[in-house]
Formats: C-alpha cells, sequence, structure tokens
C-alpha cells in the first residue's frame, strides 16, 4: 500500500469492503490506515460496510474467539479515528471499540427501491436465511 498524495492534516475517509478476501482486505485496510496516520493525516475514517468477523461477536463454546472484538481493537491499534458500518450483526459490537461508530441501516433504502420497483410489492414475501434475519 501507498499513499499517491499528501494527506498531511486532512481528513481521509477509508473504504473498504469487509467481504471477498477477508483477510487481504482486512490487511490492506489497517496498513492503510496506519499509512494515513504516520503520513500526518488529521483524522482517519474507516467505511466498512460489511464488518469483517461481525459474526463472532460472542464466545459460544469454551475455548471460542470473539474475533470481532479483535477486528475492532486491530483497527484502533492501526489508528483509525471513526468507523462507518452498516448493519452490523449485533450492536453489541459498537461497545468493542473505544473510538466513534456509526452503525448505518440499509432497511430504509432497500424498502424505498422495493416500493419504487416492484410493482405488485404488497403482495410479494421477503425471506430470511435466518430467526435474526426475519425480525429486521
Amino acid at each position: 500500500v501507498e499513499i499517491g498524495e499528501s494527506v498531511r492534516g486532512e481528513d481521509v475517509y477509508i473504504v473498504q469492503s469487509g467481504c471477498g478476501e477477508i483477510n487481504d482486505n482486512l490487511m490492506e485496510l489497517l496498513i492503510m490506515i496506519n499509512a494515513c496516520k504516520i503520513a500526518s493525516a488529521s483524522r482517519v475514517t474507516a467505511v466498512i460496510p460489511c464488518f469483517p468477523y461481525a459474526r463472532q461477536d460472542k464466545k459460544d463454546k469454551s475455548r471460542a474467539p470473539i474475533s470481532a472484538k479483535l477486528v475492532a481493537n486491530m483497527l484502533s491499534v492501526a489508528g483509525a479515528d471513526h468507523i462507518i458500518t452498516m448493519d452490523l450483526h449485533a450492536s453489541q459490537i459498537q461497545g468493542f471499540f473505544d473510538i466513534p461508530v456509526d452503525n448505518l441501516y440499509a432497511e430504509p433504502a432497500v424498502l424505498k427501491w422495493i416500493r419504487e420497483n416492484i410493482t405488485d410489492w404488497k403482495t410479494c414475501c421477503i425471506v430470511s436465511p435466518d430467526a435474526g434475519g426475519a425480525k429486521r
């Protein structure tokens, strides 16, 4: 990773998906955050639409990791000042951070799109892969 221009004193926003090659993307994000901080950026905000390891937010059995907390710690240590994410698996993940976190919700935009693009939306059925998703 190389920052192509001066970020000294600037507010920097880094958008990085947490899906696809999760570990590669996460490491790239951490390195970009750190590179901006080392280059004297005033503030670094990480925009992470799909937060990596968000489903590992609690211990479900003995010796299981809480990986979402580890990711939160790594982002803070790398130098992030603010995190913006979407539809976290559990709102408790926001408590893993010592920096501000904005968890945005896609539901209003999705509902608007359905109403505008699906003519018989009132008779449609929306399905979910699990009970948690059904609540949403």
